[in-house]
Parts: C-alpha cells; structure tokens; sequence
C-alpha cells in the first residue's frame, strides 16, 4: 500500500465524492412501473430481500451442484464466516434484483450505513458490465462511466489513489451482458475474476450463469426470488404503506391468480403485479399470457391519456401491429442472444415513430456503451438499446415464433438453439398467442426428456382452463418425486404445478 501526496490526497475526496454522486444518480432513480417515469423511487425505499442461498461445496466449478443453504439476510454473503472470500459470485435468473441488491449496496456506502457490510469500505467500485463495450481496463471503464463530471481525477490518478486505499469493494454487475464475456481476450475484468489483479480486493460478481477458470475459493451464492414473507414486506414499504385492509386485498388477489404463483417470485414482474393490483381491483387472469397482455396495455394506456383523436387511434394500431419488434427479438433470442442493439440500426429498421413510442411507453430503455472507436483517453459513445426486461423480449419474440411454427412442417431447425429452461416464458407465451402453432410446440415439448411436465403448463397457456390439465396434475401428485435427479426445467415445472394442484385443493 503506497502512501499519497498531499496533491493526490486530495484528489482523492474527490474521487470518493465523485463516485458518491454518481451513485446517488442511480439508486435514487428506481422506477418499479416503467411506463409512469415519473414516479422514481430512492433503493432503499423500495429494497426488499428475497431469498438468499449459498453454496458450501469446497470446491467451485461451473459443473458444480453443491450443497445450498439459506442465508438470513444478503448481508451475510459478507459476514458469515463459511463464506469468507476475496471472490464471491452472486447468481439469479433475470428480474430476481441483482442490479437492485448492488445499488442497495452502493447507497448503504454512500450513506455510512452502520449494518451493512460496505461499511468500512474505503472506495466502493459499482461497474454494470453491460455499458463498457470495447473497454478493456478497469480505470479507464471508472473514469469513462463513474468519474466522467470529475474533471480534477485523471485515469492515471485514480489507478494510484485505488493501490493506496486499505479497503477497496469492486463489484461487476451483469457478467452475461459484458460485451467481452466470450472473449479470449484477458481483460481487466476476466484478470479480476482469475485473482490476477487486485487478488487483495473483494470483488462480487453478478451474473445469471458462472463464467470459466474460476478459482476454487470464490463463493457462490444466488437470489432465489420473493416468498411470501418478501411479497408482504414490498408491498407495505412501496406500494400501500402500513394499510392492512389494502395489504390482504393485494395478497387476495395473487392468491386468486394461481398461475402467476411462479411468475411472482419474479421481484421485477410482482412489482408492477402489486400497483396494477392496488390500481385496480378487479384482476383476474386464466395464464400468464393474457396477465403480460394485460400488462402491455397498461403501459399504452397509459400513454394514451397524454393524446386524443388520431394519435389515439394510432397508438391502438401500434399495440398490435409490431412484427419487425417481434422479428428482432427473436433474432436476440436464437443463437446470439443478442440483449442489446445499436439505437441507430435498430431505429431504422422498425421506424422513428415507432422507436419513439417504445421508449417513451418503457417497453425499450437507451443505455450509452462505450464505441469501438474510442482511442487512448478520447472516450466516445454508443447509445444502445435493449428491452426493459428480458420478459419483453420473450413476449415478442413468441408472437414472431407462433407465426414460424404455425407455418412450418419440421420444427427442429427453428427450435434447435432455442432452450425451454432458458426460455421458458418464450414458449409459453407462443403457446398461448396461436392455438396451432401452440399444438406443435406442446407435442415438441413432450418429446424432450423431462418435457412432459412443462408440456402441461403450455396446454394451460392455451386453454386458460385449470380443469384442462386437473388429470394430469392429480397423477403428478400421485407419485414420488426425487428433485434431485430432475433438470431444472422439469424442477420448476413440477414446482408449478403442484402450487396450481394446491390452489385448486388437488390431493
């Protein structure tokens, strides 16, 4: 640890008020409904934990099943003693609050929060992987995105003033979006992750999968989603206050809607579930399609209410004529999954009118990433494009992928790099757009090991009837079922039908 001059002393209050600023901009920015934009919220005004699991194996590999056990708070991937780490990694599935968790870590910093595990942190470092494109150092990456108003902190500077701090917290958020995560490439970040740079500092990493050469003693942990306990807290701290009345007719509502039981343990999607339930009352719906159908005209009703007349009628068009969105989102999905397109291209092929629409009704969000064309400390950037959450991205792409298997005799090369787990919502969805090509999908699905369970909840997408598929789940309920041994499409699946079996008092 070097010691700094008077000069860099300086520099470095201002590195650390420069960092503070720019994570206040983030955190006091959450927006849990994205059409109302004007209805933000500071993190930890809407921050609930979900559940927390770590895992124990000795050893970690991206293979690795483990043995997992529950954490009390998502305070004690820090503090518990078993997971002591200079690398620790912190898993979930899309929409489960990793972006979250890290802003309410950055705020418990920002704030001196006496209980919270950044406390003693001397710089904390909150990177979202996803915007440094090209850029392969790391303080090139903190200058470019967090340091970019502090003109009186160069990059050279800040590298001296990090090497001199006693306690430094890095965390890299979003390792499946990061442009570089295929590369060969050995980059600040992958150095990171490897412990071949800053093997003193603490780093987490958020991702939906492990990326490879771990070392052996990162730790694992992974967001399990919101429970009922989770549901409960969110909705008295963020939507109805200390109201109990309100409370148990939210509650009664999702327990009316037995079939967005899985969904829910989504934070993101049981977020705008809770306002649109405390909004209006009378929800009632049969699969999770006609619930996102319901959600999507929400969002255009909304932006409705700013327009009259013709414009009105243009955006009711626009709600249901949207192919080349549809097309687009599939070519994300297959093969490249592709998250986020150049504003430019992307503008041009579905129109200015209709680029407009989305991103002003919350559906497409602009995100400013580092250009290819950057050279030495000239930083230049793209702005990109992407959906608000994976899910949209899946609502659409089905709507183009109906219309694929509808039309076609072999479904094999249009499914083939397409995976149920990943994309479980892609088929449901579909299933339930178009009956025909619904057919097919179901009798594919079957096909597949372990398919024949998730086969079932594709049926209800297109019926919308529970008493449709009640055979079914009586005979599921009939046998043993050993979790272990099952993948994890058949897992979540038999996990939802029984909470459907349960629902409808099925023994």
């Amino acid at each position: 640890m070097m010691e700094l001059n008077p000069d860099l002393q300086e520099k470095k209050i201002f590195l650390i008020e420069g960092l503070k600023r720019t994570y206040k901009d983030q955190y006091d920015a959450i927006q849990p409904l994205p059409y109302i934009k004007d209805r933000l919220y500071c993190v930890d005004k809407v921050f609930v934990e979900g559940g927390v699991e770590v895992c124990l194996a000795p050893e970690l590999t991206p293979g690795t099943r483990g043995s997992w056990e529950r954490l009390d708070s998502y305070k004690s991937i820090y503090t518990d003693f078993r997971f002591n780490s200079k690398r620790r990694i912190i898993q979930g599935e899309p929409g489960y609050g990793k972006s979250t968790l890290t802003l309410q870590l950055a705020y418990d910093w920002c704030n001196d929060v006496s209980d919270s595990p950044m406390n003693n942190v001397e710089i904390l470092i909150l990177l979202r992987l996803r915007q440094l494109g090209s850029v392969k150092s790391l303080y090139r990456a903190i200058k470019s995105f967090l340091l970019s108003n502090e003109p009186r902190v160069s990059k050279h500077e800040i590298e001296k003033i990090i090497h001199s701090c006693s306690s430094v917290h890095i965390i890299l958020d979003g390792y499946d979006e990061y442009p570089g995560r295929d590369s060969s490439d050995n980059d600040d970040v992958h150095r990171i992750i490897k412990m071949e740079l800053f093997a003193d500092f603490e780093v987490s990493l958020t991702t939906r999968y492990l990326p490879e050469s771990l070392r052996k003693e990162t730790k694992r942990a992974k967001l399990t989603g919101f429970d009922d306990k989770a549901r409960n807290e969110y909705i008295r701290k963020a939507v109805v206050g200390n109201n109990d009345e309100a409370v148990e007719g939210i509650k009664q509502r999702l327990n009316e809607n037995s079939i967005l039981a899985d969904l829910c343990q989504v934070p993101l999607i049981f977020v705008m579930f809770a306002h649109m339930a405390h909004d209006q009352r009378d929800l009632k719906f049969k699969s999770v399609t006609q619930f996102f159908k319901y959600m999507i005209r929400c969002f255009y009703d909304h932006l409705k209410q700013k327009y009259y007349g013709k414009r009105s009628n243009e955006l009711c068009l626009h709600e249901t004529e949207h192919h080349e969105l549809d097309k687009i989102a599939f070519e994300g999905l297959n093969k490249k999954n592709q998250q986020s397109w150049i504003k430019t291209r992307f503008r041009q092929r579905i129109g200015q009118e209709l680029y407009d629409q989305y991103i002003s009704i919350g559906i497409l969000v602009e995100e400013d990433e580092v250009s290819d064309d950057s050279t030495g400390d000239n930083v230049l950037f793209t702005t990109m494009v992407r959906f608000y959450h994976k899910l949209f991205c899946e609502w659409y792409a089905a709507h183009h992928l109906a219309t694929l298997v509808k039309n076609a005799h072999k479904l094999s090369g249009i499914l083939r790099f397409l995976d149920p787990f990943d994309l479980q919502y892609l088929f449901r969805f579909a299933c339930g757009l178009d009956p025909n090509a619904g057919k097919k999908l179901i009798n594919h699905l079957k096909s597949l090991p372990g398919g024949d369970k998730f086969a079932i909840l594709c049926i209800l997408e297109q019926t919308g009837d529970v008493n449709d598929i009640m055979d079914s789940v009586k005979e599921l309920c009939s046998v043993s079922l050993d979790s272990e041994t099952h993948s994890a499409l058949l897992q979540r699946s038999t996990t939802q039908l029984l909470e459907i079996a349960s629902k409808n008092n099925v023994s």
